[in-house]
């Protein structure tokens, strides 16, 4: 069971330091992908975006930059903007705080010495879990991004369509939405990712990385 759709409980309550969403009144959508790089999703995702000139933002687990990095590094030569999301994949509600802040920079390593990416700035906790006492010490190097839309597109139970009718619902102008690079993604997302960025590019958005 999941939200697809945050409320303003978790937004404005609960986290209120934590980025959701960059609502404007442009008409842009900021595309995440979570978990990745491994081969057998991340290029072809690279592929769909660059049919729509679409940008987005990978929250990279630092295990996965280890293995695949010169993907990690194309990823990066496209455009697109790359993020922190430990080495492990850790949940941070399980995980005692110097243990998570060691994964964190243990995959901050990977990005400086196998991909010479940037100074990473964003950092998305796996799950979206994350204690409040990790919080402050985490935003002293990094803009914790969340979301305000989860596409669902790892769930094993979610129909293909429904899956892209509620990504396409719950949007609006300056969304965070989630999408996955991971293997239980993949038959959601091979039939929802090209069918979302039609939908709204004919709307006239944008599709951007996080800046």
């Amino acid at each position: 069971m999941f939200l697809h759709k945050m409320g303003w409980l978790f937004q404005e309550v609960l986290y209120p330091s934590l980025t959701w969403s960059r609502y404007s009144d442009e008409k842009v959508i900021y595309l995440t992908f979570d978990d990745g790089p491994i081969p057998e999703m991340t290029p072809e995702i690279l592929e769909i975006l660059d049919q729509f000139n679409a940008k987005a933002t990978f929250f990279c687990v630092g295990d996965n930059v280890r293995k695949y990095p010169e993907i990690a590094s194309e990823t990066l030569g496209k455009g697109h903007v790359l993020g922190n999301h430990t080495f492990n994949h850790l949940n941070g509600w399980n995980t005692g705080n110097d243990s998570y802040f060691e994964n964190i920079e243990r995959c901050r390593d990977q990005f400086a010495v196998l991909v010479k990416s940037p100074e990473i700035k964003f950092f998305r906790p796996p799950y979206g879990r994350i204690a409040r006492s990790q919080i402050k010490p985490i935003q002293k190097e990094y803009e914790i991004i969340m979301w305000d839309v989860l596409s669902g597109d790892f769930s094993q139970k979610l129909d293909k369509k429904v899956c892209l009718e509620k990504s396409i619902k719950f949007a609006q102008p300056g969304s965070i939405i989630v999408f996955h690079d991971n293997l239980k993604a993949k038959k959601n997302l091979d039939y929802v990712l090209p069918r979302y960025l039609e939908y709204f590019s004919k709307k006239g958005f944008l599709f951007k990385a996080l800046e």
